[in-house]
């Protein structure tokens, strides 16, 4: 599974690289919108994980463009509580789902072939 995640977190995208990589999944990240709209726009993802607050372009436009580039690419959004109505939005947007922060490894993997598998 080659994967995507987005977060301006960038100890969260390290961490998140190496546990999912120990898994056998090909990961990329982007520290941003602009960033992972580039890396969707060059490559095929099977999933992309996105973190819906990020300063600049946030989670819920770069998932607008996301899905005009790749329609079929299925995105998991990540948010804290106080960002539930967005995540909401984001599932009105296209999402596949999302997930409240912070994120089990477990069931991100489980949720990610959940996407897949529906894509």
């Amino acid at each position: 599974m080659k994967i995507l995640i987005v977060d301006d977190e960038t100890e969260f995208l390290d961490l998140m690289h190496k546990r999912l990589a120990r898994r056998g999944m090909e990961v990329d990240t982007a520290d941003n919108g602009t960033d992972a709209l580039a890396r969707v726009e060059q490559g095929a993802y099977d999933a992309v994980v996105l973190d819906v607050k990020m300063p600049g372009m946030d989670g819920l436009e770069t998932l607008r463009r996301i899905k005009a580039l790749r329609p079929a690419v299925p995105v998991v959004l990540l948010t804290g509580h106080a960002s539930l109505g967005a995540a909401l939005t984001g599932m009105e947007l296209g999402a596949f789902d999302y997930m409240l922060k912070p994120v089990a490894i477990n069931e991100l993997i489980f949720k990610l072939g959940e996407a897949v598998r529906h894509a």
